[in-house]
């Protein structure tokens, strides 16, 4: 192997990686197929002094849209691994990671019936396996809402696989990270989280769509942010970045991109308040970097720069891992980690909770409020440290709390059902807040809620573009959003082997900061593709005519609620769904392209 020394963003510090073999071929995973291997593993340091710094660089994997593949996932890194003699300290997963634990939890994906698959987290959730790296994720469109739901503050989902929650910070050997769930809609953007399963045909929408209270929370925070996520791309960014070679590998974003519409006003919003070091998103299926040059908040004072990545789905020869060099604190725990800041605006903000489908803005300095700064004091963070005795690491309290998948005993007819997880309640009771689960669980008991839970009429499913936000920010100018719930094949078609390094950059944008990135495709075996994925692309015509889901969705409107702390089984079978990766999610909703 030989070393070499590329930049994955102008300006950044020199980087190592570490090239794999070319075009050859390797053994790995699966049942032994030969697989194409042309591996490349890139990493890039943080720090701007690298020699004279006293932190050290740990490895961060950075995937983008996982789609419940996590063994294809992590073999992957084991054969980066081993292949380049280095050790992955961390895995950041950008959305739509598809927890999935059993056939209830397919039903509480937003996609159709027909492309709704196991894949293979439940061995994980069962304890068949666990996760070799540590994991953190935020969660996409595309997820087991419900399980999500259980754990609104963060939590495991699994052993050594962490959930950020509906929005989050934690930090690990010093890192700080921080993560926003689900994609933007202006619709429901103002909403509070009034959803719970059983849903409808809107709520299991609705249900990942970013609300402002998450978005408030995280502006209330003040210190600095390393790492940032989010699985819909920041708005704008795409205007930092190689916007010409962005445009040739998906060019049914041309409109969006020049009326400066594509992506979520919210996230551009934390990119400006946070201005971290990285942020990272998925969603797109594309692989994109730009550097953002912020300007500098205090007189003096230098101003920041970020440097963004997004990257695609987990298919074989696409762009969907990197590993980067990040500088971390040798001194500090390699525990998971509690972020004291955080915690603390978790409690100033309890009392703004919303647990219903009504609109409402939260409060800012305009003279309609008494109160409009929940930032942490230095006494608020001094009585987080005293109830944690100054023990920040976040316990290792993962517990199941639903039946797991066993394909042996396929149970077809399993419901959905409203859980209050455990770890959900220790978290809240430690430190004051309100279990946003059990709040709902009243709500709805005391009939406060109407309408909401009823069985509604299917929405519209030829949707497409975003209506006219009622996002109010500080950025006032920023009105219209249009941001896609998935990228439709048809559109994707013919692209796959395009790569950013093939075209220059014009002079009407910066220079290509994606065309440096090392692409990461040494795939084990069990990630090629058979003839049978491939023609699964023809089916998108029957998906545009609502063919597939009438008898699986409709069932969505007639569970009752149910609320458990015990795992429940249905019954009945149902045959394991030979898995179809290459049409994976072409899905019938109002938010598609």
């Amino acid at each position: 192997m030989r070393a070499c020394t590329p930049r994955l963003w102008p300006g950044s510090a020199q980087a190592k990686c570490w090239r794999g073999p070319q075009l050859g071929r390797s053994r790995a995973g699966g049942e032994g197929a030969d697989v194409q291997a042309r591996g490349t593993v890139s990493s890039e340091s943080s720090g701007a002094g690298d020699a004279l710094s006293t932190r050290r660089a740990m490895k961060v994997a950075v995937a983008g849209c996982c789609h419940g593949e996590l063994d294809k996932l992590y073999e992957t890194l084991e054969l980066l691994q081993r292949r380049n003699n280095v050790r992955i300290d961390l895995l950041l997963c950008c959305g739509d990671f598809q927890a999935v634990r059993n056939e209830a939890d397919l039903r509480c994906m937003a996609v159709s019936a027909k492309y709704r698959h196991m894949q293979t987290f439940y061995r994980y959730y069962s304890g068949e396996k666990k996760a070799p790296v540590l994991t953190i994720f935020i969660g996409g469109n595309h997820e087991a809402s419900n399980h999500l739901q259980e754990l609104p503050y963060g939590g495991w989902v699994a052993p050594n696989i962490y959930y950020l929650g509906y929005a989050g910070v934690v930090k690990y050997r010093g890192v700080r990270i921080g993560g926003i769930s689900g994609i933007f809609k202006s619709h429901d953007y103002r909403k509070g989280h009034f959803e719970c399963p059983p849903y409808n045909q809107q709520t299991v929408r609705s249900a990942y769509h970013v609300r402002n209270i998450e978005v408030f929370k995280l502006k209330q925070l003040k210190h600095p942010m390393d790492i940032f996520m989010s699985h819909d791309w920041p708005r704008s960014i795409y205007h930092y970045g190689n916007k010409k070679q962005l445009l040739k590998m998906k060019s049914f974003f041309r409109q969006e991109v020049e009326n400066n519409t594509l992506g979520s006003p919210a996230a551009s919003e934390l990119l400006q308040h946070f201005q971290p070091t990285y942020w990272f998103s998925a969603h797109l299926h594309v692989k994109f970097a730009a550097l953002m040059q912020h300007q500098a908040n205090i007189e003096g004072q230098l101003p920041k720069a970020t440097k963004f990545l997004a990257l695609d789905k987990c298919l074989p020869h696409r762009d969907f891992l990197q590993v980067i060099d990040i500088d971390h604190d040798p001194n500090a725990s390699e525990s998971l980690e509690y972020d004291i800041e955080w915690l603390a605006v978790l409690k100033a903000t309890n009392n703004l909770i919303n647990v219903t489908s009504n609109a409402w803005n939260m409060p800012e300095n305009n003279g309609l409020h008494a109160k409009w700064d929940y930032s942490a004091t230095e006494g608020a963070l001094k009585e987080i440290l005293e109830e944690l005795s100054h023990n920040l690491k976040i316990p290792c309290n993962f517990s199941v709390t639903a039946a797991c998948y066993d394909p042996y005993k396929p149970q077809k007819n399993m419901e959905p059902v409203h859980i209050i997880n455990p770890q959900t309640t220790e978290f809240c009771a430690q430190f004051g807040l309100t279990d946003i689960n059990d709040r709902i669980q009243q709500v709805k008991e005391e009939g406060s809620v109407r309408g909401e839970y009823e069985e509604e009429e299917e929405m519209d499913s030829t949707e497409s573009a975003e209506e006219p936000s009622e996002y109010y920010t500080d950025n006032s100018g920023l009105s219209l959003s249009i941001n896609p719930d998935e990228i439709m094949l048809d559109e994707e078609g013919g692209d796959e082997d395009q790569s950013t390094c093939s075209v220059d950059p014009s002079s009407d944008h910066p220079p290509d900061f994606s065309a440096s990135f090392s692409d990461t495709r040494i795939m084990p075996d069990s990630m090629m593709i058979s003839s049978d994925d491939a023609m699964d692309s023809t089916n998108e015509d029957l998906e545009k005519s609502g063919v597939s889901e009438q008898t699986e969705e409709k069932s969505l409107n007639e569970r009752a609620l149910k609320r458990i702390g015990k795992n429940e089984n249905g019954n009945s079978a149902m045959k394991k769904i030979k898995r179809r990766n290459q049409a994976i999610y072409a899905t019938e909703d109002e938010d598609k392209v």
